[in-house]
């Protein structure tokens, strides 16, 4: 039997980056049993070998076959061990409002155990996280916390539960984001009821297909907006706004600025482009706020 484990004592300002790695070990053989126990933290235990079982909450038994992680959550109680002829596993002790978040973007699923399409690449990661934490230093906390972000998403990314149907349909709502076409018409072009391309998307993404279409035109909009001198109004029509006031409102809201001051900070063209005018402003906010609001508004940015 193989095992080797080492834990960080983070302290608050890693805490308040939002996400702390705890520890980290690797373990192989005939395994003691895990359990019945709890813990105030998230852990992973990626199973890259073996077979055995977790008990759930509800008192079941259900099988666990490498590849696959198996998640603990704050709070609720696990049990779990490897079959007679042992597994090998490597885990992470996580915790931070991040997981929070996490948990909404479906990094952080429900199910107690999680099926892989291959264990490796999540298994590379935790191998940097040990490597850091063995390191130690003052950057070691910061290394390992950095490794748990990327562990996430590997293990996401590498699920073998989900609907593999939902990629392409991804790759044809980014493809056709910027067209002026309702979820309706894009579910019809991709042969599926908007049910369907609802489930399809979020099987995959954890939003929507109207958020990850306006994901996708909001960035298309920055980079024209960054690297040319288009009208908004054009840049509106480009990425699928007829609307140009109606477009105003959507960026505002959802970068902060509205979409010529956006242009003023962040211009990466070949020209110098001239200040934005607070009457220009006035006009783009007077459409998103209203006449008074919206001259406050832009003599506030542009003072």
């Amino acid at each position: 039997m193989e095992r080797w484990w080492q834990y960080l004592t983070p302290g608050p300002a890693q805490l308040a980056t939002g996400l702390a790695c705890l520890g980290v070990g690797m373990q192989r053989g005939r395994l003691p049993t895990v359990g019945p126990r709890r813990l105030d933290h998230w852990v992973a235990v990626l199973v890259g070998s073996g077979r055995g079982w977790f008990a759930a909450p509800d008192g079941g038994r259900r099988p666990v076959a490498a590849p696959a992680v198996i998640w603990l959550r704050p709070g609720v109680p696990h049990h779990y061990a490897p079959d007679r002829n042992g597994w090998s596993e490597g885990f992470v002790d996580f915790t931070g409002p991040a997981t929070t978040a996490y948990t909404e973007l479906g990094l952080l699923p429900a199910a107690d155990v999680v099926p892989l399409t291959t264990a490796e690449p999540a298994q590379r990661v935790l191998a940097r996280i040990a490597a850091a934490c063995r390191r130690g230093g003052p950057l070691a906390a910061v290394e390992a916390a950095a490794g748990v972000h990327e562990l996430l998403v590997e293990l996401r990314r590498h699920r073998a539960d989900l609907d593999p149907a939902g990629e392409p349909v991804l790759e044809v709502l980014r493809r056709d984001a910027c067209l002026p076409l309702s979820v309706a018409e894009h579910a019809r072009r991709a042969g599926m009821t908007v049910a369907e391309l609802r489930r399809a998307v979020r099987a995959v993404g954890a939003v929507g297909p109207k958020e990850y279409l306006l994901t996708v035109r909001l960035n298309e909009a920055k980079e024209l907006l960054a690297a040319s001198e288009l009208p908004v109004s054009a840049v509106a029509r480009r990425v699928g706004y007829e609307d140009p006031a109606y477009f105003t409102r959507i960026f505002t809201r959802r970068v902060g600025v509205a979409p010529s001051v956006f242009r003023a900070q962040h211009y990466r063209g070949d020209r110098q482009l001239r200040p934005v005018r607070r009457e220009e402003l006035a006009r783009e906010l007077t459409e998103l706020y209203g006449p008074e609001r919206g001259s406050a508004e832009a003599f506030r940015a542009t003072d």
